[in-house]
């Protein structure tokens, strides 16, 4: 399981270039694109400018404990529950995909009850942890981190021994301190939350320790300087935030700290729910080419939830998909006879392949397909959690649309009209941000808040 960044190709390089400036989407703007979908739904797009990346929990309690740089902000959650706080009084929340458990959390601050599904181990170990460890003794947790022995070492995963992830002296230092974690003690429960929280602690400060970086996506930082004693002392300053919101969660949320917050490793495109929820609030994957798995596999290494590379890509195959996928997961699934597709799908399928073969040089071949199987996948989530939903319920997405080979593809309108077929209502559409492309930068995308609604008396349609 080899970190690999791509080699510059100059050649490929000026014909991306090349691409750019002779795509007929430059200069252009998903609210020009959008007009015949929105036309078709009969519905229109309303301006709601509002902070919705997780940027913004860094120095939030408990979302601070572990970055989740794909995740959306605290307080955009809170705007939800205060929005529909005089509709359901006490609500049950879900979010399918959990992440590092914002909702939960956030939920879990205002007394709610709540489940998640995450199919990733370490996202799911990081918001199992953020949202059911509220009772630790910040006393016990500082006590337990100082008595641990430095003189035991626990080595590193073979792929990080490299100097390309991490200097000499600070995986020395990474491994004596992993060492000293592995041997605390978790006989009692009371153990195991103070153990858990110290790896949650030693999980979130290994990039910073590291000659890499994560904006989002994961590389290295050239020329970054990480002095070697740099684990113990993040570490420390890790726990000492942790201690400081238990204590504040202990006085001020001291009736919520065993309100019922469950994180299931689970694959939302299959779990059924025994609980009806009246408020499902997630950000799913975007098809914007962000590999999920490969862009957290130094911690999920390093916890041991990988050991090898048929790991990571046994968790990468199950997500909803991205475009770094194997190929034999994307051919198997255009062989299948039956999967969930409609008239936009199918025009969207044809567009990026003639263009793919007018431009002659594109990253994948099978890009059709792969933006096929992410609104399959996406349909049997919305399926699943859609039967879920209790009379008057809102199903609350936040997600983004795409540009892929010069083809625009309305995520957030696809994912409203699958909820249509699904026995929805679309409620409203609100665009949060603008954004721009990966692929022609002065094209305009949004990042949309889409309120889906689940009407008195509506029956749940199947496939």
């Amino acid at each position: 399981m080899q970190l690999k960044l791509p080699l510059v190709d100059n050649n490929t390089t000026d014909i991306r270039k090349k691409n750019v400036l002779s795509s007929p989407k430059f200069g252009g703007s998903c609210d020009i694109d959008s007009k015949p979908y929105l036309k078709e739904l009969g519905i229109e797009i309303v301006e709601s400018r509002q902070p919705i990346q997780f940027t913004s929990n860094f120095g939030e309690h408990v979302h601070r404990w572990a970055p989740y740089i794909q995740g959306f902000s605290s307080s955009f959650v809170q705007s939800i529950l205060d929005q529909y706080k005089n509709d359901y009084k006490s609500p049950v929340i879900l979010d399918p995909f959990a992440g590092c458990g914002t909702v939960l959390t956030q939920g879990k601050l205002n007394g709610y009850k709540s489940i998640g599904t995450e199919l990733n181990p370490l996202l799911q170990f990081i918001a199992d942890i953020k949202v059911n460890s509220w009772d630790v003794s910040p006393e016990l947790l500082k006590e337990t981190l100082s008595s641990i022995p430095k003189n035991l070492k626990t080595p590193a995963p073979e792929f990080l021994k490299s100097e390309n992830q991490f200097n000499k002296g600070v995986l020395k230092n990474l491994e004596l301190l992993k060492g000293g974690i592995d041997s605390i003690p978790a006989k009692t429960k009371e153990q195991t939350k103070v153990k858990n929280l110290i790896l949650l602690a030693f999980s979130s400060i290994l990039i910073d320790c590291s000659n890499l970086k994560r904006t989002p996506c994961l590389g290295y930082w050239k020329n970054k300087k990480v002095a070697d004693n740099v684990p113990w002392i993040l570490m420390e300053h890790k726990i000492q935030d942790i201690c400081k919101d238990l204590e504040g969660l202990q006085v001020k949320y001291k009736k919520n700290i065993f309100v019922e917050s469950k994180v299931l490793l689970a694959n939302a495109m299959e779990y059924g729910h025994k609980h009806l929820f009246d408020l499902i609030i997630t950000s799913p994957p975007y098809m914007n080419g962000l590999d999920y798995v490969m862009n957290y596999k130094i911690e999920m290494a390093w916890l041991g939830f990988t050991k090898e590379a048929k790991d990571a890509k046994k968790v990468k195959d199950s997500l909803v998909v991205c475009d770094n996928v194997s190929k034999g997961l994307i051919k198997t699934f255009a062989q299948l006879n039956s999967k969930y597709t409609n008239s936009w799908i199918e025009e969207i399928k044809t567009n990026i392949e003639e263009n793919i073969k007018r431009r002659g040089n594109y990253r994948r071949n099978d890009m059709p397909y792969i933006v096929h199987k992410y609104f399959d996948d996406m349909y049997k989530v919305m399926s699943v959690v859609t039967k879920s939903l209790r009379a008057n319920g809102r199903f609350i997405l936040v997600v983004g649309d795409s540009l892929i080979a010069d083809v625009y593809v309305p995520t957030d309108l696809l994912l409203a009209k699958i909820g249509i077929e699904l026995g929805l209502t679309i409620e409203k559409v609100e665009k949060a941000r603008n954004r721009r492309s990966g692929q022609v930068r002065n094209y305009r995308l949004r990042e949309t808040i889409i309120t889906l609604k689940k009407e008195q008396g509506m029956q749940n349609n199947g496939r």
